[in-house]
């Protein structure tokens, strides 16, 4: 079985409008050192990530931990919402959940953004048999794959997890299929000292 934890990142600032590069806040930094302590003992093997800074941050620990360099896979990127910033953001990803295949002019649909992320997820799967793998990735992104497998999974479920970050999904896989996801949220992992 091929185990692969796909951790959406921490908090980031959205006060930075550049997507590729929005970097975590104080309170997200911190945040990370759940994700890595979660992931200690679960064999990780592989650490990939959207090539987006908060991201890769976000599973740094985790690969520093392990010794491994990170993999950056741009198939993992954040949807492109268009060339401008979305001051409705609610009013837009319910449009693009309702349907697939809308888009802003030069944005990516959620068609887009998913088969691009299965395309990365199945080249993990192809040379990572058998093996634990951390994956850097974003809500939206996570989202389209969950929807993949679990067509159930729409804008209500999208919108319970806008605000869940740092967020682990756990999915198994015996050759490409997926047979089973399951949903970690590391703040129940917290550590009481």
């Amino acid at each position: 079985m091929t185990n692969i934890y796909f951790v959406r990142h921490a908090q980031s600032d959205t006060t930075v409008q550049d997507d590729s590069s929005r970097p975590l806040t104080k309170k997200g930094m911190e945040d990370c050192a759940l994700v890595t302590q979660y992931l200690l003992d679960k064999g990780i093997a592989v650490v990939a990530s959207s090539p987006y800074k908060r991201s890769r941050a976000t599973v740094n620990g985790i690969a520093q931990a392990m010794g491994l360099e990170i993999l950056c896979m741009d198939g993992f990127a954040e949807r492109r919402i268009s060339d401008g910033w979305i001051d409705d953001f609610a009013s837009y990803a319910q449009r693009q959940w309702s349907d697939f295949s809308y888009k802003l002019s030069n944005g990516e649909s959620l068609k887009e953004v998913q088969l691009r992320n299965i395309n990365a997820l199945n080249d993990l799967l192809e040379r990572h048999v058998n093996q634990n793998i951390a994956v850097g990735t974003h809500g939206t992104a996570l989202s389209t794959i969950i929807h993949f497998y679990n067509k159930s999974f729409n804008y209500d479920h999208f919108r319970k997890i806008v605000d869940l970050m740092p967020w682990i999904v756990l999915f198994t896989f015996d050759g490409r299929q997926c047979i089973s996801m399951k949903s970690i949220n590391v703040f129940q992992h917290r550590q009481i000292l």
